[in-house]
């Protein structure tokens, strides 16, 4: 069990007026209706420290605290490796299946927590996805969260993954630039996806080996859109083997299921920046899993 945790959201003009299970209900559709007035009944909603009733009317500027009760998170590896450390930056290698930061039922068993238990006040630069492994820098020091994200925003930062796809890709390699950006998921309400109204993204794809019924691919990317690989990978017709939510086309399956679910081989294999003390080259990489080796590296 972990020790519960205060999400804290403000009211905007929009949201004037509206009683408070109503804009819940809406703004988090996570949880039910029902489900957010069984939590008020609890006193677990406040506004301005105090327990709000059924009915409460908001105003804008509103403070909405909903004090989460304990509550036992899902099971994850909770280990990583550290590949680069020094007092600016560490970088560690993120295993498949454990957040990175703090969602859903996710708390404790993120890396996030895990990081700054060692390494207190260190931020992620970037981040990956549940399912995904591989390299994720952590700033510790006001000047490297600057440089790096300078870095990043500049597309300075060289990323590299090797991911698993279905099917035989009739390229060897190609650029996808198709824009991202949010459409409609029947779970979520939405979800990242192929999208022209969307905003810029950028994948270079390499196929490095061809199996029977599968092709390893190498991918870098110069922009870092939500789940970027994978909606780019499905979108030439060739999702990610294993992927339970995006579809050829980079869209949601017929029966998506959900970002974090995983199923898929997924690895962000080497990162390159300027060390933003240094201010020389630097790049770590993070071991291969065996399914993402080629047959001569293994």
């Amino acid at each position: 069990m972990n020790a519960g945790y205060a999400y804290r959201t403000r009211v905007g003009p929009t949201a004037h007026g509206k009683s408070i299970e109503h804009y819940l209900a809406a703004a988090y559709p996570h949880s039910s209706p029902a489900e957010w007035q069984a939590r008020i009944d609890r006193g677990e909603i406040a506004i301005g420290g105090s327990r709000v009733e059924r009915g409460a009317p908001l105003r804008r500027g509103d403070e909405i605290v909903w004090s989460r009760p304990p509550w036992l998170e899902p099971d994850v590896p909770r280990h990583f490796d550290v590949l680069l450390e020094d007092d600016d930056l560490v970088a560690v290698a993120k295993p498949s299946g454990l957040p990175t930061m703090p969602a859903g039922g996710f708390l404790t068993h993120t890396l996030l927590h895990l990081v700054r238990q060692r390494w207190p006040g260190a931020d992620p630069v970037h981040r990956l996805g549940r399912a995904t492994s591989g390299v994720v820098l952590f700033a510790r020091s006001s000047v490297a969260a600057a440089a790096l994200t300078r870095e990043l925003r500049e597309r300075q930062v060289e990323k590299v993954y090797r991911a698993l796809v279905g099917g035989a890709p009739g390229w060897s390699a190609r650029d996808v630039t198709t824009p991202i950006g949010p459409v409609p998921h029947p779970r979520l309400g939405t979800v990242h996806a192929a999208d022209p109204r969307g905003r810029a993204a950028h994948s270079h794809l390499a196929v490095v080996e061809r199996r029977a019924d599968t092709t390893l691919v190498e991918v870098r990317i110069a922009t870092g859109r939500p789940h970027q690989i994978r909606i780019h990978l499905a979108w030439t017709g060739h999702p990610l083997a294993g992927d339970p939510l995006y579809g050829a086309g980079g869209v949601p399956s017929d029966a998506p299921g959900l970002p974090g679910e995983g199923g898929y081989h997924l690895h962000a294999w080497r990162v390159g920046f300027t060390h933003p003390r240094t201010t020389r080259p630097c790049t770590v990489t993070a071991p291969l899993p065996d399914p993402l080796r080629s047959a001569t590296e293994r």
